[in-house]
C-alpha cells in the first residue's frame, strides 16, 4: 500500500493548480452571483442585490481575486499553485462579504429622506425567552406608535403573547401592516393554554390579513391543523410570499393539507422549510402539491418529518418542477432505496445546486449510487454533500468518489456513520486529492476504517490550503496509526478532531494488529486499488 500511496502523492504533486481555466473562472462568477442574490440573514439586514448588480459585482470580485492570487503565484513560480488557489478563494470570500454588507446601490433619485437600516427592523426577540403581559407590551411596542415610522420587518419571536398582550399589539400591527414585508411570529405563544394560543393566533392573523409579505415565519408554535387554520386569514391573503418557515410546528398530514389549501399562490416562493414535524407519507404528498406549484423554489427543507418511501417518491416527483433549486435538505427520513432512486432523477435537473443534505435516509448502496451518479452529471458548483448514516459500503463508494472528484468547489463532505471501511475510505481520499482547494471539512467518522484508510485521508487533507477539520473518530484505527496521523497534523492540531472513540481492536479485526504492515503492502485491498483511476470532471 505504501507504493500506491507514493504514486498518489507523485500524481498530486505533478498537477499545476494555477492558473484556473476560463471555465472555472466563469463558474466562480456564476456561483458568487447566486450567493449575492440568495436571501439570507445578511440580505435581511443589508438588503438583497438585484441579479444585474450581483453579476456585475461578481465579475469585479473575481477579477480582483484573480489578480491578487496571480501576483502571489508569480512570486512562487516553482510551486504547484495551491497557495495561489487559497489566496483566490479567500479574496473572493472577503470581497463578496463586503459586497453583501454594502447592500444594493441606491440611485440618486431614490435617496430622498433615506432611512437607516436599523429603523426598518423592529425586533423584540433578544434576551431570555419570557411571557409578556399587557403592561410590558405597552412599553416594548412603543416604537410602533411613532408616527411616520419606517418599519418593514417585525420579529416577535422568543416572547410569549397572552390574549391581553395580543390586544395591545393588535392595533399597533394594524397601523403598520401596509408597510410590512417580513413578519416573524416564531415561538410567540409558548406555554399558553391551547384555547388562549388559538385566540392569539386568530387575532394576529386577522389584524395582519392583507399585508403583502415576502417573508413569513410561524415556526416553533406547535400549530397542528388548528393552528394552521387559525392563521387562515393571513395565509389566504398572501400572493407574494418568497420565504415560508413552518419548523417544529406539529405539521401532521391534516396540517400539511391545510397549508396547501390555504396559500393561494406560491409562484414566487423561494424558501420553504418544514423541519422537525410529524408529516408522514400522506403529509409529504400534501407538501409535494405545494412544491409542484413553486417553480422558483431555491431552498427546500423537509427534514425529520417521518416521511417514508411513498412520500419520498412524491416529493421527488414534485421537485422536478424546481429547476432553480440551490439547497435541498431531506435529512432524517425513511426514504429507502426506492425514494433515493426517484430523487436521483430530480437531482439531475438541478444545475445550480450548491448544498445537498441526504443523511439518514436508508439509501444503502443502490440509492447512494443513483444519487451520486446524478450529482456527478449536474450541480457543478456543489459546495456541501452530506450522505451520512445511509449504510453505504465500499461498493457504493466508487460512485461517490467519482462524483466527489468532479466537484472542485466542494467545501464540506459528510459521510459519517456508514460502512465504507478502508477500501471505501481510500477511494474517497483519492477523489479529494486534486482540484479541491476550497475543501475545509471532512467527516468520515464511524466507518470501520483502519490504519491504511485513515492515514491516506489524513495525508490528503492536511495538504489542502485552508482546510479546517477532519473527523475520523469512532473507527478501528490502531494505536500506531493514531500516532502517525497525529504526527501529520503536528503543525496544525486543531484541524484534527478527537480520536478518543477509536477502537484499535475493532469488530472482526482478524489479527490485523499482528500483521498490519503486510496487510498494507500486499493484501487484497492493494490489488483492487493498484490500477484504479477515478474519472475527473471537466
Amino acid at each position: 500500500m505504501e507504493s500506491g500511496t507514493q504514486a498518489f502523492q507523485q500524481r498530486s504533486l505533478s498537477v499545476k493548480l494555477w492558473p484556473p481555466s476560463h471555465g472555472t473562472r466563469l463558474m466562480l462568477v456564476e456561483r458568487m452571483t447566486k450567493n449575492l442574490t440568495t436571501p439570507s440573514i445578511f440580505s435581511r439586514k443589508y438588503g438583497l442585490l438585484s441579479n444585474e448588480e450581483a453579476e456585475e459585482d461578481a465579475k469585479k470580485i473575481e477579477e480582483l481575486a484573480f489578480a491578487a492570487a496571480d501576483q502571489h503565484y508569480k512570486k512562487e513560480p516553482d510551486g504547484d499553485g495551491s497557495s495561489a488557489v487559497q489566496v483566490y478563494a479567500k479574496e473572493s470570500s472577503r470581497l463578496m462579504l463586503e459586497a453583501i454588507k454594502r447592500g444594493p446601490t441606491v440611485k440618486d433619485e431614490e435617496i430622498g429622506d433615506k432611512t437607516s437600516i436599523h429603523e426598518t427592523v423592529f425586533d423584540i426577540s433578544g434576551g431570555c425567552r419570557a411571557f409578556i403581559d399587557a403592561e410590558e407590551a405597552e412599553e416594548i411596542l412603543k416604537p410602533l406608535r411613532e408616527p411616520g415610522n419606517s418599519y418593514t420587518k417585525i420579529c416577535f419571536s422568543n416572547r410569549s403573547f397572552g390574549l391581553d398582550a395580543a390586544n395591545v399589539a393588535a392595533p399597533l400591527l394594524s397601523s403598520v401592516k401596509q408597510q410590512l414585508t417580513e413578519v416573524d411570529l416564531s415561538d410567540f405563544i409558548a406555554g399558553r393554554p391551547e384555547s388562549e394560543a388559538l385566540e392569539v393566533m386568530n387575532l394576529f392573523s386577522s389584524v395582519l390579513e392583507g399585508c403583502q409579505l415576502r417573508y413569513l415565519n410561524l415556526s416553533n408554535n406547535a400549530l397542528g391543523e388548528k393552528g394552521v387554520r387559525a392563521f387562515g386569514a393571513l395565509l389566504k391573503s398572501q400572493n407574494n410570499l418568497e420565504e415560508l418557515y413552518l419548523i417544529n410546528d406539529g405539521i401532521s398530514e391534516e396540517a400539511a393539507q391545510a397549508v396547501s389549501e390555504l396559500i393561494p399562490s406560491t409562484k414566487k416562493l423561494k424558501v420553504l422549510q418544514f423541519h422537525n414535524n410529524m408529516t408522514g407519507d400522506e403529509g409529504a404528498i400534501a407538501i409535494s402539491d405545494i412544491v409542484k406549484r413553486s417553480p422558483a423554489l431555491e431552498d427546500f427543507r423537509c427534514s425529520s418529518t417521518r416521511v417514508g418511501t411513498d412520500g419520498g417518491v412524491a416529493l421527488a416527483e414534485a421537485l422536478k418542477t424546481c429547476t432553480r433549486l440551490k439547497k435541498l435538505d431531506l435529512r432524517d427520513n425513511m426514504f429507502g432505496v426506492g425514494a433515493g432512486v426517484a430523487l436521483s432523477k430530480a437531482l439531475s435537473l438541478f444545475a445550480g445546486l450548491t448544498e445537498v443534505y441526504l443523511s439518514y435516509l436508508n439509501l444503502e448502496d443502490d440509492g447512494a449510487e443513483a444519487l451520486a451518479n446524478a450529482l456527478k452529471e449536474s450541480a457543478p458548483s456543489l459546495e456541501v454533500l452530506d450522505m451520512a448514516g445511509n449504510d453505504i459500503t465500499a461498493k457504493g463508494a466508487a460512485s461517490l468518489a467519482a462524483c466527489i472528484a468532479s466537484k472542485q468547489f466542494l467545501s464540506k463532505l459528510n459521510l459519517a456513520e456508514n460502512e465504507l471501511k478502508d477500501e471505501g475510505a481510500i477511494l474517497i481520499g483519492k477523489s479529494l486529492g486534486e482540484g479541491h482547494g476550497q475543501l475545509n471539512e471532512v467527516d468520515m467518522s464511524t466507518n470501520a476504517i483502519r490504519r491504511a484508510g485513515a492515514r491516506l485521508l489524513a495525508q490528503v487533507v492536511v495538504k489542502i490550503p485552508g482546510f479546517k477539520f477532519l473527523n475520523i473518530n469512532g473507527n478501528f484505527i490502531s494505536d500506531e496509526g493514531i500516532d502517525e496521523i497525529k504526527e501529520l497534523f503536528k503543525s496544525s492540531p486543531d484541524m484534527l478532531g478527537s480520536l478518543e472513540d477509536n477502537d484499535p481492536e475493532g469488530e472482526d479485526y482478524e489479527d490485523e494488529d499482528e500483521d498490519e504492515e503486510n496487510a498494507e503492502e500486499g493484501n487484497e485491498l492493494k490489488s483492487k486499488l493498484k490500477d484504479l483511476k477515478i474519472e475527473q470532471g471537466e
